[in-house]
């Protein structure tokens, strides 16, 4: 029988090994490479939360029927053990690699052990000075029960000597102190790890007592929160309350320094209730995700790659937001073009008198956000200010509870959305009055309202003022934010109501085409697809004789390439230095071809449990360019990767033709305009 489905896990681990495999491109600054170290271990990290989380739940319910790919939860657990010791083995190789590279450009990781006077006086003023004073070590005995470890945090496991018997001692590496402590040895700098200073010094921290052994270790604790929102009166004071439990979520995975005395890794696997495949033996450096905020030396900033600057087209800095709105439809390309035009259409309409009304959707928003500053001058000036603040955005939780009561101060009308789903479009509607009229404009977006992300992810937004698309985002605020089962739209499509059946319904009309012998070709670009029926779906359009080409950043557990299934059907992967995160859906409807963009990916969790959105792309001009965006994509043979019937990722081979790299093509391209640019790119590709 031929496999239908990949598993969704190993998938994503699959998605994690290409991110760990930039740290292999020798073209990218060092730091940049180590970078995607840090990132593959921030991955690590929230998958052991959340994905193995939910498995090891369903093992211990006894959940025994196989998913979509025929394994069990316990198969499937094993695996992901498997595969992620695998990647850990690989990945100290490919920083080892790294660091070797760095020390050959006068930067170097140092143990303890130097033996120059200079610099172990300066190691142990440092420890003396900026350590010592934070630490604070604690014993593990009758009258000291073993402690709460934080998850994700460094600690050491300390084997004292208590008379005849060892005793165990736990001391927290301080966060708020520099991971990496630099020091100054001939012409080099010096980076000894904060972890590694305390552990030469243990003595100090216990005198009187004989430190015979010692090792460091972190935990990852389940951090996927249930909430029962049906009996809840106050859904944000439940969330707070699941956010607190969180901390005391149990230990699913124990990391320990290869090599760990055997007698306190016993002790912490029992004091933990850990399992051996739960443990984690690391020989490298620990908690890898410190390289994401690693600032080279100074005189070394080539060692990092410069930050890109989005840029401001014309019109962009100068212009009345809404005159240029109406003049036509704007399009706009994070992060190559700014988002700033986005925080403007906020802040102005915040000031404008002429605005009435602004209403919006916030999902996952920065530190210091401009726009929640913008809504705030908006209530002040005595407008009406509807913001639907998504409490459960994973991880961001506290933030946006944070930002919701702040809001709710200053007097904006906070909405948490409808009871049983997150809402995860991203919408804004102006209500503006113009002479006698009144007039609607609307943004809507395939990401966050978040200045920050938006310089690191790839996402399209789209400007109107056309009544079509104003009645619809009407429509849609009125429905989240009172009492309904239901919304009637014309051109915006929203999840959980109608979005599968509209994908269903556009996947169909290639299919009908096909067989009738006209022109039908689908490409789509996601983060993920993993829905069974939308996968079946495409299994249909490509027996059909339907061409399909899928650009799929992460998990994909759709098997292409199989004869009599998938055999016209492809899938790539691109990673790079930004994210790729738009949602953008191709259709060619017979050579009439079609733009949709969604905030939504092919996930079951985007189709039925969220509230999400598609919606056409009707300028002309827009259209040309964001088919010609999906090309240069398609084309791109520099940051590819190929997905074989296999399961197997391989990154697409440099030959003799033109490299073509879509970053760096789309960051370096000239252009004032959508005609300029189309023009300039055609050529560049």
């Amino acid at each position: 029988m031929t496999e239908q489905f990949f598993n969704r896990e190993l998938s994503w681990l699959s998605f994690n090994e290409r991110v760990l495999m930039e740290g292999r491109d020798r073209s990218l600054p060092l730091l940049e490479r180590l970078k995607f170290s840090g990132i593959f271990s921030n991955n690590l990290d929230e998958f052991f939360m959340v994905r193995v989380g939910s498995i090891k739940e369903q093992i211990r319910a006894g959940y025994s029927e196989k998913d979509s790919s025929g394994d069990h939860p316990e198969t499937v657990y094993q695996k992901i053990v498997d595969k992620v010791k695998a990647l850990i083995l690989l990945q100290e190789a490919i920083t080892g690699e790294c660091l070797m590279d760095l020390a050959d450009q006068g930067v170097e990781i140092c143990g303890c052990s130097e033996k120059s006077m200079d610099f172990q006086a300066q190691f142990h003023q440092f420890f003396n000075a900026q350590i010592y004073p934070v630490l604070t070590p604690m014993a593990v005995d009758f009258s000291r029960p073993f402690p709460h470890i934080s998850g994700k945090a460094l600690y050491i496991a300390a084997k004292i000597r208590v008379g005849d018997k060892p005793q165990l001692a736990i001391l927290q590496v301080p966060q708020i102190l520099s991971r990496m402590v630099p020091f100054k040895r001939e012409n080099k700098t010096c980076y000894v790890l904060l972890e590694n200073i305390i552990l030469s010094h243990l003595d100090q921290l216990f005198p009187g007592y004989g430190v015979e052994s010692a090792g460091i270790f972190r935990i990852t604790r389940n951090a996927d929160m249930e909430l029962i929102q049906d009996v809840a009166e106050d859904l944000l004071m439940v969330i707070e309350e699941a956010v607190k439990k969180r901390k005391w979520g149990e230990v699913i995975r124990l990391e320990v320094k290869a090599g760990m005395d055997p007698w306190i890794l016993e002790v912490l696997q029992s004091a933990l209730s850990v399992k051996d495949n739960e443990i984690y033996r690391i020989s490298g450096m620990m908690a890898l995700t410190h390289w994401l905020s690693f600032d080279p030396p100074i005189g070394k900033t080539a060692l990092a790659r410069p930050r890109y600057k989005p840029r401001k087209l014309p019109y962009m800095v100068k212009g009345n937001i809404f005159k240029l709105i109406k003049e036509g439809d704007i399009f706009v390309h994070h992060p190559y073009e700014s988002f700033d035009l986005v925080v403007d259409l906020v802040k102005k309409a915040s000031e404008d008198p002429k605005v009435l009304a602004i209403k919006q959707t916030l999902y996952r928003v920065s530190g210091d956000s401009p726009i929640i500053k913008a809504l705030e001058g908006a209530v002040e000036r005595g407008k009406q200010v509807t913001v639907l603040v998504e409490l459960m955005a994973r991880f961001d939780e506290e933030n946006n509870i944070s930002w919701a009561k702040r809001l709710e101060k200053k007097g904006v009308n906070v909405i948490y959305g409808l009871v049983g789903y997150k809402t995860h479009s991203k919408i804004t509607l102006i209500v503006r009055k113009e002479m006698k009229d009144i007039r609607r404009y609307v943004h809507l977006a395939t990401g966050n309202y978040n200045n920050s992300t938006a310089k690191l992810y790839t996402d399209m937004g789209y400007f109107t003022c056309k009544e079509h698309y104003g009645s619809d985002a009407s429509q849609f605020f009125n429905m989240i934010s009172g009492f309904s089962n239901e919304v009637k739209t014309h051109l915006l499509t929203v999840a959980p109501y109608h979005l599968r059946e509209k994908f269903y319904g556009l996947i169909q009309r290639e299919i009908d085409l096909a067989k009738a012998g006209k022109k039908a070709r689908i490409v789509a670009k996601m983060n993920a697809l993993v829905d069974d029926g939308m996968v079946e779906k495409l299994y249909e359009a490509s027996r059909a004789g339907v061409g399909i080409q899928l650009i799929i950043r992460g998990i994909c557990t759709l098997v292409p390439g199989v004869k009599g299934q998938s055999e016209h059907i492809e899938v790539k992967s691109i990673i790079g230095e930004f994210l790729e995160h738009s949602r953008i859906y191709y259709f060619e409807n017979g050579g009439r071809g079609e733009i949709y963009l969604s905030s939504a990916d092919w996930m079951t969790r985007n189709l039925n449990r969220r509230i999400e959105l598609l919606f056409p792309v009707e300028d002309r001009m827009v259209l040309k360019r964001i088919r010609l965006i999906l090309d240069l994509y398609l084309k791109d043979n520099v940051k590819s990767w190929t997905l074989g019937s296999d399961g197997t990722y391989r990154k697409l081979p440099l030959k003799d033709d033109k490299q073509v790299w879509a970053h760096e093509i789309l960051k370096n391209l000239d252009y004032r305009d959508n005609e300029s640019f189309i023009a300039n790119l055609k050529e560049r590709m």
